[in-house]
């Protein structure tokens, strides 16, 4: 534990100005980003009696080792700098929003030559328009079966469509009228392109001129006696109205904005946010976090809305946001959201009307969202402390580990062999420092060693070497291992590298053979402040090295439980390792084998001859006239299609049916 007099700068050297500041901790990594209107002021806070500080705020200084900051010219520019810095070093004392879910979006892929409509996770693409987003995917499925009677819209994979292209016939969709069929040129690309624009106009809230045009076209199909034609456009507007009814109206002035409500206690907070477009609700999502920093109300509401529009731009961006409380720095943050949009948002707490009711409808939701989340953890926090403190007192550590690493081996009957590290600090899984380990043996073998049980524990002292071999290097290119001079190394940025950061408590999935074998490898690089144990499956017992009977932890312990969630979740890490690597074996192909030729020109052959076997029938020239291929590179690929022995056709065992190969191989 650091004392925060022994890094406090002097009093002149702090400018008086606005700015951002980063707390690094003895590894040099960034422990906590903050802005100030002015960084002397701001930063003198922390430099108090530590027993007038918010205990956050106090482990945080005392846990930092060094302070930096960067000036700036405006409030702007810090906001801006705060957001970019936190995403960049993850600081641990820093809030962070989790995602409850992954909330899935209602996309229109406008970037391919044939739009797709689509269910979408994850970060946003460019050229895909996105709606949303939705509480359930279910739901958005519902609303696009609605709609693609009236914009049939091709929902297939490029898969799917590739291969109907080749049959010449549509999917059944396209036999049912709920696709246009582009695959087979029912419609032109730029007709099916038009479709999916006024599927995008429907669905961005201009509904009513459509649909009122849709009913003149009723009216006259009927007056002409088309009754079949006025029929299906009634059965059109129908469907449109249902798609329409599940997003009721909310407010009548077809209002753009986004609702924000927090709902919050002294460790955690939940944030809910719904995004009201055309005056209808169109979508809802919500985070929680740990309170790890001393924050308001206020104060949360200007990281939500860092963490909400920091990757956005343009409409993106409501022209109104609706919060509980206004950020500190109010018109800093209107600007920045502004700047993001391309034109003037309004940042305000709603007083009265329907955005006030509303406003009480999301905070609603909030409160129940942080009641559930409080169901579900159980007092979570007092677990993780509970839990740390037992594996130290069980395991005679002098502190509880902090940062827990577990290594764990795969393989298939001695094939395939990799390795897995997962990382949790403060009891939690912290996923983006996990790490995976191709395993490479010994050297000069060119196979493994025989025996599970030898591979697993020559495998593991292998793995424990490179990990801490690797944080050896850090330290010393860091300036904190042996010939260091300068510990302020320009070179590091104070990002979360690769090993850089040691662990308290080094757990192996295993027994005394492979505890024995990662404490050897500890030893033989010189670390003796790392503890080490096993979790052996079989009675859940906990090995320690040099001793002879394991240490037993009662079964309620909850410092087993976590052991075992960490155990567990470098299994299954390992595992799908693993899996991946067979099965991108197994799918290797007689394409691999032709040297010089990567996966773009081999992509490039598959389409052009729509599938291996075709490939193999063709011509040296025939290859030739593919885009990029030399007739050195297509003799290769004729002699390697030649030697590979074709695989036994595959079989659909439902029905008998054959399929043909359609892939790269």
């Amino acid at each position: 534990m650091a004392d925060p007099s022994s890094y406090r700068p002097k009093p002149g050297e702090i400018p008086d100005s606005p700015g951002v500041y980063r707390f690094r901790d003895e590894h040099r990594r960034v422990i906590y980003v903050g802005k100030a209107k002015s960084l002397r002021q701001r930063l003198a806070s922390y430099f108090q009696d530590l027993a007038n500080l918010h205990p956050r705020t106090r482990t945080m200084v005392t846990t930092a080792a060094s302070v930096e900051w960067t000036v700036v010219a405006t409030e702007v520019e810090a906001l801006q700098l705060e957001y970019s810095w936190i995403k960049e070093y993850d600081p641990r004392f820093n809030v962070k929003y989790r995602d409850d879910k992954s909330y899935p979006y209602l996309a229109v892929t406008l970037n391919e030559d044939f739009p797709r409509v689509q269910v979408m996770r994850g970060a946003k693409r460019k050229g895909v328009r996105y709606f949303g987003p939705y509480g359930q995917a279910w739901a958005i499925r519902e609303t696009v079966d609605l709609m693609l009677r009236v914009f049939p819209v091709r929902t297939c994979s490029a898969g799917v469509f590739r291969n109907h292209v080749q049959r010449g016939r549509p999917c059944l969709l396209g036999y049912i009228g709920k696709c246009s069929a582009p695959c087979v040129g029912r419609v032109t690309p730029e007709e099916h392109r038009e479709l999916a624009e006024e599927f995008c106009d429907f669905m961005a809230g201009r509904t009513g001129t459509y649909i009122r045009r849709l009913e003149k076209q009723m009216m006259a199909a009927a007056e002409e006696m088309e009754y079949e034609k006025a029929a299906r456009l009634r059965d059109d507007i129908e469907a449109l109205r249902r798609a329409l009814e599940k997003n009721a109206v909310v407010l009548a002035d077809a209002t753009d904005a986004d609702l924000m409500a927090l709902a919050e206690d002294e460790l955690e907070a939940a944030v809910q946010i719904f995004h009201v477009r055309g005056g209808r609700v169109r979508g809802q999502r919500g985070w929680v976090t740990d309170k790890v920093e001393n924050v308001d109300t206020a104060g949360l509401v200007e990281h939500a809305l860092q963490q909400l529009y920091g990757e956005e731009r343009g409409d993106a961006v409501p022209k109104e946001v609706l919060v509980p409380a206004l950020p500190e720095e109010t018109d800093a943050v209107t600007q920045w959201l502004s700047g993001r949009r391309g034109s003037q948002v309004s940042l305000r707490i709603p007083q009265r009307g329907d955005k006030k009711d509303l406003m009480e409808t999301v905070q609603r939701n909030a409160q129940q969202a942080l009641a559930l989340h409080k169901t579900r953890r159980a007092s979570d926090l007092t677990t993780r402390s509970r839990a740390l403190e037992e594996i130290a007192e069980a395991l005679g550590l002098d502190s509880a580990p902090l940062r827990i690493e577990c290594f764990d081996i795969s393989h298939l009957q001695g094939e395939d062999v990799v390795a897995s590290m997962v990382v949790f600090e403060d009891g939690l899984a912290r996923k983006s420092e996990y790490r995976r380990f191709q395993i490479k043996g010994r050297a000069g073998d060119t196979q493994l060693w025989h025996g599970e049980g030898q591979d697993d524990v020559r495998s593991m002292h292998e793995v424990v070497t490179r990990r801490f071999k690797r944080y050896l290097a850090e330290k010393d290119r860091t300036g904190e291992w042996i010939g260091g001079d300068d510990p302020d190394d320009a070179s590091d940025d104070g990002k979360p590298r690769k090993f850089a950061y040691p662990p308290q408590l080094v757990v192996v999935d295993g027994g005394q053979p492979q505890v024995a074998a990662a404490q050897r490898a500890l030893d033989e690089l010189g670390i003796d402040d790392v503890a080490v144990c096993g979790l052996a499956k079989r009675l859940e017992e906990v090995w320690l090295p040099h001793d002879d009977d394991p240490v037993v932890l009662p079964r309620s312990s909850e410092g087993l439980y976590l052991l075992q969630r960490v155990r567990d979740t470098a299994h299954d890490f390992a595992i799908r390792y693993q899996r991946s690597k067979r099965t991108k074996r197994i799918r290797t192909g007689p394409l691999d084998a032709v040297p010089g030729l990567g996966e773009t020109r081999k992509q490039a052959l598959i389409k052009h001859f729509g599938s291996v076997k075709r490939l193999r029938q063709a011509t040296i020239e025939q290859i030739c006239e593919v885009p990029g291929m030399g007739r050195k590179t297509a003799e290769s690929v004729v002699v390697a299609l030649a030697q590979a022995v074709p695989a036994a056709p595959a079989v659909n065992t439902a029905t008998g049916e054959i399929i043909e190969e359609n892939d790269g191989g």
